[in-house]
C-alpha cells in the first residue's frame, strides 16, 4: 500500500475494515480541501528572536536569582546546568522536531502521531489560555509602575503625609511597600475578602491586551518584527543595569553572597524538584509554543542547532540578570545596614555609655566589620531603655523579599530610588520588564491561536480580537482588590501541575509509542544529517524518568502540606503566610482537573469512536493539516503521518516490536 502522498498533506484514511487484506487497491476517500499556503518566518533572525523571547520571560529575572540564592548559589548553578543538559534541552528538541517536521500546532501535532493523543494538544491549549489570563495582568501591573516612573522624585520614594504624621501602614513597613500594597494594588486583608475593582489596574490590563493584539495582528508576519525590539531591548537593559551596578558599593558582596557554594544542598529533594522546575518552565515546555513557532520553518531549517542555542542563551539570560538583581541588592543592603550603624551609633553616643570598643563620634567611618565585631563582644550586651541595639547584619538584609513580586516591585524598586537620576532607571527598569513579559505573552497566544485555527477553520476570522477581549473580560477577576491573591493562585496551581503531565505524555508519545528510533529517523530525513543518538536513551529513560520524579514530588507536596499565600495585613503592615480557604482548594483543584482532562477525555472519544464502528481516523476526514510554501523535492520515506497507521490497529505494524506500541 502506499500511504503516503506528499510529505506535508495527511495521508489518505484506511479502508473501513482496517486489517483485513484488500484484493483491490486503495480506497478511495475524499479529501478535504487543499488551504492556502501556511505562512513563515521572514527570516531564520525573527524566529530565533520569538523563541528566544517566548523562553526568556520574567521568571529569568525574579525567579531564578532567588532560587540560587536559597538554593546553595554556585552548588545550584552547577545542578541547573546538569538538569538542562539533561532533561530540558532533549524535550525542548523534541517539541522543535516535532512543529517542523509536522508544520502542525501542538493539536496537529499529536493528532498525527495518534487521533488517541489529541487530548494532549488541547490541555497545552488550556494551560496557554490560563496562563494568558494572569500574565498579562502582571504585564499590566509593569505598565502601570512604567507611567508613574516619569515623576521626581518617584511616588514610592517617601511615606505620604496625612497632616502633620506619617501615614501608619506606610511608617510601619516601608514605603514601596506601601506604595505596592496600597496604592498600586489597593489589596485586601485575605482572599476571601473580595472588595471592588481596582479601576487603574483594569485601564492598564486594557492597555495589555491592546498592545498584544496590535502585535499579532498579522500573526507572525507582525510578531517577527515587534521581536527585534522586544526580545532585544531587554538586554540592552540588563547590560546597562550591569555595569551601574558593578560600580555601586557593596556589588560585590551581593555577587558573592549569590555565588557562594554550599554542596551539601545537593542532597536535599526539594531543592532537586525547584531546579528542574525552573529549567521545565525557563524552555516553556509543555506550552505547545514551541511547537507553534517552530511549525512556521522550512522542513530543513537546523532544529538540533536551535534547541541548544536557545537553551544556552536561556541560561545565560539567567545568569546575566542575576549578577544585576544581586550587585543591586548588595548595594541596597549595604546602603540600609551602614544607616542601621549610624542610627545604633547614634543611640549609643547619646546614651552616655562610656569604655566603648568602639569610635561613635564618627559612625560614618565605622565599617560592616567592625562593627559587627564589636557587636559581638559588647554591642549585644548594651541595655538601652526602650531600644534595642541591632546588628545591622548584611545578610538579613539580602535576605528580604527577593523573590517574584516582592524583587521587582518592592526591593528592587526601593533600591532604584537610591541611584542617582532614579526615574530614568526606574523608567528603564519596568520598560525591560514590559518587553520581557510582552515576548512571552506572544508566545504564549500562539500556543492557543496556532493549533486551535489550524484544526477549526471557522475561527480563522477574529480569531485575535475575540480572543483578547474574552481574556480581557475573564481577566477583570485578577483586578479586584483580592486580585493579586488569584494570580498567585493561577501561577503557582494552574500550569506546574498539568504541564509536566502533559510533558510525561508528550515524552512517552514520542519515545515509547511512535518509537524514538522511528523519531530519530525523521529527523535525519528532515535534516539530511543524523543527530546524536544519546537522544533515543535520554526521551526514553533521563526525561522520562526526570518528569515521573518531578510529578511526584509535586504531588506529594500538595498532598502533605495545605495550600498556603501571601496576604499582606494592612493593620500590622506586614506579609503573613495563610492556608487557602476550603472554597480556594476547590477552585485551584479545578484549575488542575480542567487542564489536565482533555487528555484522558481525547483518548476515550477516540476509543469509543473505533467501537462504534467509525474508525478514529475515519473521524479525522475533514481534517487536513495546512499546506505550506515550503517545497521538499526528497520526500520522507518515514514520514510520521505515514507511520501513524502503524500505531493504530493496523496489521502490518504489529510485527515491529517497539515500533507498534498501541496508544
Amino acid at each position: 500500500k502506499n500511504l503516503c502522498l506528499e510529505d506535508h498533506v495527511k495521508p489518505p484514511l484506511p479502508p473501513a475494515d482496517m486489517g483485513v487484506e484488500q484484493d483491490a487497491g486503495p480506497v478511495a476517500v475524499p479529501e478535504a480541501p487543499p488551504e492556502a499556503a501556511r505562512g513563515g518566518w521572514d527570516s531564520k533572525v525573527e524566529y530565533f528572536l520569538a523563541q528566544v523571547g517566548f523562553s526568556v520571560g520574567l521568571g529569568n529575572v525574579w525567579r531564578f536569582p532567588y532560587l540560587c540564592h536559597q538554593n546553595g548559589g554556585g552548588a545550584f548553578l552547577l545542578l541547573y546546568i546538569v538538569l538542562m543538559v539533561l532533561v530540558g534541552v532533549p524535550l525542548f528538541f523534541l517539541e522543535l522536531a516535532a512543529g517542523q517536521h509536522i508544520r502542525q500546532g501542538s493539536i496537529g501535532v499529536w493528532r498525527h502521531i495518534s487521533p488517541k493523543l489529541v487530548g494532549i494538544g488541547y490541555s497545552s491549549c488550556v494551560v496557554c489560555f490560563f496562563v494568558a489570563l494572569y500574565y498579562n495582568v502582571i504585564i499590566g501591573w509593569s505598565i502601570f509602575y512604567l507611567l508613574n516612573s516619569f515623576q521626581s522624585p518617584l511616588p514610592w520614594e517617601k511615606c505620604p503625609r496625612e497632616g502633620n504624621n506619617t501615614v501608619a501602614e506606610c511608617a510601619a513597613s516601608s514605603a514601596t511597600s506601601y506604595f505596592w500594597y496600597r496604592k498600586a494594588l489597593d489589596v485586601t486583608d485575605s482572599i476571601s475578602e473580595t472588595g471592588q475593582f481596582n479601576l487603574v489596574i483594569t485601564g492598564c490590563l486594557a492597555i495589555a491586551w491592546v498592545i498584544v493584539c496590535l502585535a499579532m495582528y498579522k500573526g507572525i508576519k507582525s510578531t517577527g518584527k515587534v521581536m527585534y525590539f522586544s526580545s532585544v531591548f531587554p538586554y540592552v537593559v540588563l547590560l546597562c543595569f550591569l555595569v551601574r551596578g558593578l560600580m555601586l558599593d557593596g556589588a560585590s558582596e551581593g555577587i558573592m553572597y549569590m555565588l557562594y557554594p554550599k554542596l551539601e544542598i545537593w542532597g536535599n529533594v526539594q531543592v532537586w524538584r525547584q531546579a528542574a522546575t525552573q529549567v521545565f518552565f525557563a524552555l516553556g515546555l509543555g506550552f505547545g509554543s514551541v511547537i507553534a513557532y517552530s511549525s512556521y520553518n522550512p522542513r530543513s531549517n537546523n532544529c538540533h542547532r536551535d534547541a541548544i542555542t536557545v537553551s544556552s542563551v536561556n541560561f545565560f539570560t539567567s545568569v546575566l540578570a542575576s549578577l544585576v538583581v544581586f550587585a543591586v541588592l548588595g548595594f541596597r543592603a549595604k546602603t540600609f545596614a551602614k544607616e542601621c550603624i549610624i542610627r545604633n551609633l547614634k543611640l549609643v553616643s547619646e546614651a552616655g555609655i562610656t569604655s566603648l570598643l568602639i569610635n561613635v563620634t564618627e559612625p560614618n567611618s565605622v565599617s560592616l566589620e567592625t562593627y559587627a565585631h564589636w557587636y559581638e563582644f559588647q554591642g549585644k550586651g548594651l541595655y538601652i531603655t526602650d531600644t534595642n541595639i541591632t546588628s545591622c547584619n548584611l545578610d538579613d538584609e539580602m535576605k528580604k523579599g527577593v523573590q517574584g513580586t516582592g524583587l521587582a516591585f518592592i526591593v528592587f524598586t526601593e533600591a532604584m530610588t537610591l541611584f542617582p537620576a532614579s526615574p530614568f532607571w526606574s523608567a528603564l527598569f519596568f520598560l525591560m520588564l514590559l518587553n520581557l513579559g510582552l515576548s512571552t505573552m506572544f508566545g504564549t497566544m500562539a500556543g492557543i491561536l496556532t493549533p486551535l485555527t489550524d484544526t477549526f477553520k471557522t475561527l480563522r476570522k477574529r480569531k485575535l480580537s475575540c480572543s483578547c477581549a474574552v481574556g480581557f473580560l475573564i481577566g477583570l477577576l485578577f483586578t479586584q482588590r483580592c486580585g493579586n491573591y488569584f494570580v498567585v493562585m493561577f501561577d503557582d496551581y494552574s500550569a506546574t501541575l498539568p504541564l509536566i503531565i502533559v510533558v510525561v505524555f508528550q515524552t512517552v508519545s514520542i519515545a515509547w509509542v511512535y518509537g524514538a528510533d522511528r523519531f530519530l529517523e525523521d529527523i535525519r530525513q528532515m535534516l539530511g544529517r543524523p543527530v546524536w543518538g544519546v537522544y533515543k536513551y535520554l526521551w526514553k529513560y533521563v526525561c522520562l524518568s526526570a518528569m515521573l520524579g518531578l510529578l511526584c514530588a509535586s504531588l506529594l507536596r500538595m498532598c502533605f502540606s495545605r495550600p498556603k499565600y501571601t496576604a499582606w495585613n494592612r493593620e500590622k503592615a506586614v506579609e503573613e503566610e495563610l492556608e487557602y480557604p476550603d472554597w480556594a482548594l476547590a477552585v485551584l483543584s479545578s484549575l488542575i482537573v480542567i487542564a489536565v482532562l482533555p487528555v484522558p477525555l481525547g483518548y476515550a472519544y477516540s476509543v469509543l469512536q473505533q467501537r462504534t464502528g467509525q474508525s478514529a481516523l475515519d473521524t479525522e476526514a475533514g481534517y487536513a493539516p495546512c499546506s505550506t510554501t515550503d517545497t521538499d523535492p526528497t520526500p520522507n520515506s518515514t514520514p510520521m503521518a505515514e507511520e501513524n497507521f502503524g500505531l493504530l490497529a493496523c496489521g502490518e505494524g504489529a510485527e515491529q516490536g517497539e515500533e507498534s506500541t498501541r496508544v
